[in-house]
């Protein structure tokens, strides 16, 4: 598209067909051309300024919410951009790129609206699917609880439906894969990169620890195109090892390198805890994986203490929590990273996105147990009985556990008044509001999906520190929320 056609239809053209026509513009011509010429410059202008139009227009929502998802939209946008250069020699990496873009973004309304229509609600986004337990780390903290030891996992054949039903059923064509460690994962003969290529109009983004990145893995992922692996980490070497095993950041350092071979995007992967909050909000460390080695994003997990975390003292405490909001928001905005933590950037989001919330998500571990969200490991159904009986991923969301928790989110802020909604900053149920969630538990008695699970159930001190967490955190964020965001 040129700067003439946008100009003339710029009231008319919305932010993704002008998005849809640049990423078209890539596919048709060489990466060269649109990023060196003055028209490419002009679609990116006007691009962001259609964006922020867009956002700030809307008055659903609180001004400075829609601010955010302004900077870390724009932050996509450099972000996509910057992997198709990055891939200029890797032609089903753009390819992959580019129809994801197209299906995930561009093509997503009319599909919502189809389901829409018949069912009266919308259809979450994407499934987080953990295929496999089986880790060859044994890393402090793990919320999967993984290790070599475990060696529970979906079957392929499980694995395959539970695709072509997101797909057929939802419209949708994101997934997230999670562990034990993806590539480790092997059934009936199959492995992660046959499920990518049987699925190829799908885009994966792939939590891995690295380990398994050589370079033949890593050809394999240009081979395939549609999965980016985001590479966990600690920080810097030192800490890195210290939670993940001795040489394990030389081999992550090794695996970015073959993925920058290749032209394979990836991003990282941080646990922020109560001993590196500080270091995991620094500029430093962000400037060594992105400036240094190529990373393209960065996810931030406020460590939850499931799993093999039993002492909640190695939570991120609430000073801690509010400095690393400060610093990673001033990242997105001064040095255009695409940073996102998924506690203090619930704005991004609109709040919680668990339980099957449209645009949001379920997550569906290796045996079968369908869970609201990652961190929350209480499970109301599971994907194999739900075949078994003949039934699909529709039935799935209308479990009494998934709607009761979707309702909390829409009584928290959903459905108020932007001057009436509740924290954003602390947008978690199972973390930020456990008393909460602790009831719908208590309620519905969904099954907890391990020995760990039961046991914070079961343990008076886990319910007495979360409920003292929430309320310690809940006094350093909330004067922020309501001075900066409703503006009281």
């Amino acid at each position: 598209m040129t700067t003439k056609a946008i100009e003339k239809n710029k009231e008319a053209v919305s932010s993704l067909k002008i998005f849809g026509d640049l990423l078209n513009g890539y596919a048709a011509r060489s990466i060269g051309y649109l990023a060196s010429t003055s028209a490419a410059k002009a679609v990116l202008t006007r691009l962001d300024a259609r964006i922020y139009k867009e956002l700030m227009s809307k008055e659903q929502y609180p001004k400075k919410v829609q601010e955010e998802k302004y900077f870390m939209g724009r932050n996509l946008i450099l972000t996509i951009l910057k992997s198709l250069e990055n891939a200029k020699g890797s032609p089903n990496v753009q390819k992959a790129l580019v129809k994801a873009v197209k299906n995930v973004f561009l093509d997503r309304k009319s599909r919502v609206a189809k389901f829409e229509e018949k069912f009266g609600h919308k259809p979450p986004a994407f499934l987080v699917i953990g295929p496999g337990k089986f880790c060859n780390l044994s890393c402090e903290g793990c919320y999967a609880n993984s290790s070599a030891t475990n060696s529970e996992k979906l079957e392929w054949d499980v694995l395959d439906r539970i695709m072509e039903e997101k797909e057929e059923l939802w419209g949708s064509y994101f997934t997230v894969i999670t562990g034990g460690e993806p590539l480790l994962y092997k059934s009936q003969g199959k492995t992660l990169l046959d499920l990518a290529k049987k699925h190829s109009g799908q885009f994966f983004l792939m939590f891995t620890n690295g380990t398994m990145i050589d370079k033949a893995m890593a050809k394999k992922l240009q081979e395939v195109g549609n999965i980016t692996p985001a590479i966990s980490v600690e920080g810097f070497e030192k800490e890195t090892d210290a939670r993940r095993g001795e040489g394990t950041h030389k081999k992550i350092i090794e695996a970015m390198a073959n993925l920058r071979e290749v032209g394979v995007p990836f991003g990282i992967s941080l646990t922020a805890t109560h001993n590196n909050a500080e270091l995991v909000g620094g500029e430093k460390l962000y400037d060594y994986y992105f400036g240094k080695h190529g990373a393209v994003y960065a996810w931030i997990f406020q460590l939850m203490p499931i799993g093999r975390a039993d002492s909640l003292g190695l939570m991120v405490d609430a000073n801690q929590r509010v400095k690393l909001y400060r610093s990673t928001q001033k990242l997105a905005k001064e040095k255009e990273m695409f940073i996102a933590d998924f506690w203090n950037n619930g704005c991004l989001s609109d709040g919680c996105i668990s339980a099957g919330r449209p645009g949001g998500y379920l997550y569906i571990e290796w045996n079968g147990n369908v869970t609201p969200c990652v961190f929350n490991p209480y499970s109301p159904v599971n994907i194999n009985d739900i075949y078994e009986n003949k039934k699909n991923l529709n039935n799935v969301l209308d479990e009494p556990f998934f709607e009761a928790i979707r309702q909390w989110q829409k009584d928290y802020a959903l459905d108020r008044k932007p001057s009436e909604m509740g924290n954003w900053l602390l947008p978690c149920p199972i973390k930020d509001h456990y008393s909460d969630m602790r009831k719908l538990i208590d309620k519905y008695k969904p099954n907890p999906i391990d020995e760990a699970s039961e046991q914070a159930l079961l343990d008076d001190n886990y319910k007495i520190g979360l409920e003292k967490y929430d309320r310690e955190v809940a006094t350093a964020s909330d004067p922020i929320w309501e001075k900066e965001y409703l503006g009281k």
